[in-house]
């Protein structure tokens, strides 16, 4: 899954379709704006039409927080795991009554309502009645269901696959840690020293005894991408991509991103790091790294300059990987005032962003309209994650910064964040966009748009002039019915982003010309 051939297999339904150019509006797409008007304050209609509606690519997606809690009590249970309060635990399990930690089955049979309880403590459901905010019971999830995320992640992939394909999402850029951790394992063995060129060259020069854990951080990564062989080839059989009656999910492209648990300590955020960009060096389906876990947490805190430096270090070495940072996922009150004033810019300025993820707090920072005007120049991404920063921030309607990135030229694509644990879906974002940012047909098909043309995939984009959405020269001549100039198909099977961007030419007009 989301390998440059798979993008390539796209090309045969794309013939005959007409890449939309400029800025004057073409009577299907004036017929989709007025059927959208007409349903604004129809909440259900107004679902369905966005359901229906062309996303482009999900840019902001962690794996293991895309996932329903139901799948994991599912899989839970068929792998026998234990069950220690709300936390999933490997097996042997201790017989009820007397252990600590049943069998998970055993567990459900003597408590017909603990169905229900595991899947408000694995997710947001119910929230309110868990006794901590969203914040706190949204990132307190992970850890009870990791046992199960770990065993399960190409059921995970076929999952959020399938789901991203029912709602017409075609790209899917996920959160993971393909080496499960070990980089952090060699990052505390080799323990710290602010000397970074010193420790990057013992990163890269460890080599271990006969039998000692972690292996060489070069065994480790190619460990890694064995991993996401595995994971890719499995899912791939669970979506049945190699028979006739292929899910849908099997058409939609995958790329993903390496995430550093910034809540660490140094030695292992900065191992996690090179990990991340000798992997991305390595395996083109890695293609960018991601600082994750709280931004208000207390090392994430203390440690975000150090964060940056290393970032900045790590950028110099390698210079072609690509770099997304949640920054700025932060609110008043949440942190001292002091702490909400430069993480967007430092991620910019001193770490190289290329987007930002959440980028909450900006009227907060020093100079916002400045910070503003630098991320429209520098043609940074904002992810904005609508449900997310609801639930975790308490930040939505008119107190979201939404509006202020569009209407200061900032480019903004919506995603989800952690679907599964937010009880949320790629639609939802796209209906808040609607309800509680007043967002028209048209700005909703930018970021559509914005999602592809600012993704990490690989290859030239098929916007000559991404401002009026102009495709290059030797696209500009295809014909709605008829076959795209060899010029034009040679260009889309040379490059993995123009022909993602070009499927989704295709899927809008096909829904627009339903609607007109």
């Amino acid at each position: 899954m989301g390998s440059p051939a798979r993008l390539t297999a796209c090309v045969g339904i794309l013939l005959g379709l007409l890449v939309a150019g400029a800025a004057a509006q073409t009577p299907p797409e004036a017929a989709a704006a007025r059927r959208l008007e007409s349903l604004r304050d129809r909440p259900g209609a107004l679902y369905a039409f966005l359901r229906s509606m062309p996303k482009g690519g999900d840019l902001h997606n962690h794996l293991s927080g895309a996932v329903y809690a139901e799948s994991y009590l599912r899989w839970a249970l068929e792998d026998g795991l234990c069950l220690q309060e709300y936390v999933l635990m490997r097996p042997p399990c201790a017989p009820a009554p007397g252990g600590t930690h049943p069998a998970l089955t055993d567990a459900l049979a003597s408590d017909p309502n603990l169905g229900n309880r595991l899947i408000d403590a694995w997710s947001t459901r119910n929230w309110t009645h868990s006794g901590r905010s969203g914040h706190d019971q949204f990132f307190v999830t992970f850890g009870r269901f990791a046992e199960v995320a770990g065993r399960r992640a190409a059921d995970s992939l076929a999952e959020v696959s399938t789901r991203a394909a029912q709602e017409n999402v075609s790209y899917l850029e996920l959160l993971v840690t393909p080496d499960g951790g070990a980089s952090r394992q060699l990052g505390r063995r080799l323990g710290w020293q602010d000397d970074l060129d010193a420790l990057h060259a013992a990163l890269l020069a460890y080599r271990p005894g006969p039998q000692d854990t972690p292996r060489s951080l070069d065994q480790e990564l190619h460990n890694a991408s064995e991993r996401l062989d595995q994971m890719e080839a499995a899912a791939r059989g669970q979506l049945r991509c190699d028979r006739p009656d292929a899910d849908p999910g099997c058409a939609v492209g995958v790329r993903y991103l390496f995430q550093i648990a910034r809540a660490s300590a140094p030695e292992q955020v900065f191992a996690q790091m090179v990990a991340a960009f000798e992997l991305a060096r390595r395996d083109p389906r890695v293609v960018g790294l991601n600082l994750v876990q709280p931004e208000d947490s207390a090392l994430a805190l203390r440690d975000f300059d150090l964060h940056m430096r290393m970032l900045a270090y790590l950028r110099g070495i390698y210079p072609q990987a690509r770099l997304s940072l949640h920054a700025g996922e932060l609110a008043p009150g949440l942190v001292p005032p002091e702490a909400l004033r430069s993480h967007i810019r430092d991620s910019l300025l001193v770490a190289g962003a290329e987007r930002i993820g959440h980028g909450v707090d900006i009227w907060q920072e020093d100079d916002p309209e400045g910070l503003f005007r630098l991320l429209a120049q520098r043609g940074v991404l904002l992810e904005a994650c609508l449900s997310s920063n609801d639930l975790i921030l308490g930040v939505s309607g008119k107190h979201h910064p939404l509006r202020g990135y569009l209407s200061r030229g900032v480019p903004v694509a919506l995603a989800t964040d952690d679907a599964g644990v937010a009880r949320s879906e790629h639609t939802r974002e796209f209906q808040r966009a609607v309800e509680e940012q007043g967002l028209d047909y048209r700005q909703l098909k930018t970021l559509a748009r914005n999602s592809l043309e600012y993704a990490f995939l690989e290859g030239a984009s098929l916007w000559e002039d991404a401002a009026n959405w102009r495709s290059v020269l030797v696209c500009q001549n295809a014909e709605p019915d008829g076959v795209p100039p060899p010029s034009c198909l040679a260009f889309l099977q040379g490059s993995a982003r123009a022909l993602a961007q070009w499927d989704l030419e295709a899927r809008f007009a096909g829904f627009e010309a339903a609607l007109h």
